[in-house]
């Protein structure tokens, strides 16, 4: 083996000021990757390889935060009850057509057992409050089980 294999002294400069940095800003932008860290870093004036760059990142750990994945229903579910009887559980049901001048329309209410409809409530537009009026009048006229 040539001795100077084994003799070699590495020229590196120290990269404590460039981790440190690079630390603070994944802190502080956490959605960041290292190209995006890469380019703040540049802004600042440090001159850096983006592979030289990596291998600090990867040095000191640093990834980016996994965002949490689709929620999942816990356990099993008990099927729906079916009704047995009129008035028992009604379905809302927005049905929408436009009339002849492009204005739309929606319709309202189904009750499930009997599939008849106890309230048809056609308007332009149904808010929430409209909504629950035609539920409390129609609640009012029919009772509920």
């Amino acid at each position: 083996m040539e001795p100077k294999t084994y003799r070699y002294a590495s020229v590196r400069p120290d990269d404590a000021g460039v981790r440190a940095r690079l630390r603070a800003l994944a802190a502080e932008r956490r959605r960041f990757g290292y190209r995006r860290l890469h380019i703040l870093l540049r802004r600042e004036g440090v001159v850096l390889n983006h592979k030289k760059l990596f291998r600090l990142y990867r040095e000191e750990r640093l990834t980016v935060r996994r965002r949490g994945g689709r929620k999942r229903a816990l356990g099993t579910r008990a099927p729906m009850t079916l009704p047995q009887g009129p008035n028992q559980r009604w379905s809302l049901d927005f049905v929408s057509d436009v009339l002849a001048d492009g204005r739309r329309f929606r319709v309202l209410v189904v009750d499930d057992f009997t599939r008849e409809c106890p309230a048809l409530v056609a308007d332009a537009s149904l808010s929430g409050r409209r909504v629950a009026r035609e539920l409390d009048r129609l609640v009012e006229l029919r009772g509920c089980r």
